[in-house]
């Protein structure tokens, strides 16, 4: 397992996040991954 930084544009709006992702894991699914951490977030 690996933490991984990712910043998420959401709302024309810069966020910063991590992840905890498998090392195999494609950038693409953890990028995903990120957006829905950050949507969950900041849709109260």
């Amino acid at each position: 397992m690996i933490e991984v930084f990712v910043t998420v544009n959401y709302k024309d709006r810069k966020y910063h996040t991590n992840v905890i992702a498998e090392k195999e894991m494609p950038f693409e699914k953890i990028k995903r991954i990120a957006e829905a951490q950050v949507k969950k977030q900041w849709n109260i």
